[in-house]
């Protein structure tokens, strides 16, 4: 970690729900924004928000996870209470990557498959509703950033407003829905996505892409990148995606889990 006399300016990473939001290795995905901030010579804060805690004053980039039923009811009360922040927070330009659980949470509802609706924020203009077709398995999409991969599993079909933006376009996999080939949604700098992994550290173009709006909103300056070897992480994600492309789309299991 930098020193902080070197620091090239201080940001705040809030990490939303990360005992009830934080499976299938979404973890992963703070602890590589925290690890890249710093070794692009920035100061990095995590703050863990967990319900019933005061929402931080400073918030520049915002992680969240996916979960299970459970932890999508444990959290719901506390996202009515700083909902408004996070729809502020969003409006202003604050970068978020919300993964599965989250990601549904921050559109405009989930309605469970006996018909029940569980109201969002409405940060994304996505409606998702269960099913017991569950999507499962490796995944390969075209964004703005290139090929991204990671690793899809969820049962809830999300589909997007009119004219809401995906994260990307399905070349492998199921997607929002395994009909429309879109995956996630994108609105200015919140992304939600159903790709875990974790997603970031396979897809450092992504990391960076919020990084970079972070500090700026964080230090008023442009980014300043600093020097890091993703070869690695390169060529990972590039066989990845050369294995899944021969394999072709996953098979499809029924669960009840989302």
């Amino acid at each position: 970690m930098q020193p902080t006399s070197a620091s090239k300016g201080r940001i705040v990473l809030v990490h939303l729900y990360p005992r009830e939001m934080s499976i299938y290795g979404d973890l992963g995905n703070t602890r590589c924004l925290a690890a890249r901030i710093r070794r692009h010579g920035y100061e990095c804060v995590v703050h863990d928000h967990h319900p019933g805690m005061p929402f931080p004053q400073d918030a520049h980039l915002l992680m969240g996870g996916g979960g299970q039923d459970s932890g999508q009811s444990r959290v719901e009360d506390d996202l009515a209470v700083i909902g408004d922040r996070l729809r502020g927070l969003a409006t202003d330009g604050t970068p978020m990557v919300m993964i599965c659980g989250m990601y549904q949470m921050f559109g405009h509802a989930f309605i469970t498959s006996e018909g029940v609706e569980l109201p969002g924020l409405g940060i994304l203009d996505v409606t998702t509703r269960g099913q017991s077709t569950r999507m499962i398995g490796g995944i390969v999409l075209d964004t703005e950033w290139g090929e991204v991969v990671g690793f899809e599993n969820h049962s809830g079909a999300t589909v997007l407003g009119p004219d809401q933006a995906p994260f990307g376009r399905v070349r492998v996999g199921h997607g929002n829905n395994g009909q429309d080939h879109t995956e996630g949604a994108r609105t200015d700098n919140v992304i939600g996505s159903y790709l875990h992994g974790p997603v970031l550290p396979a897809n450092p173009a992504v990391a960076d892409a919020l990084i970079t709006a972070a500090a700026e909103r964080a230090t008023g300056r442009a980014f300043e990148p600093g020097p890091i070897d993703d070869s690695l992480a390169d060529e990972a994600r590039t066989r990845q995606i050369a294995r899944l492309r021969a394999r072709g789309t996953g098979k499809l299991k029924d669960t009840a889990v989302h």
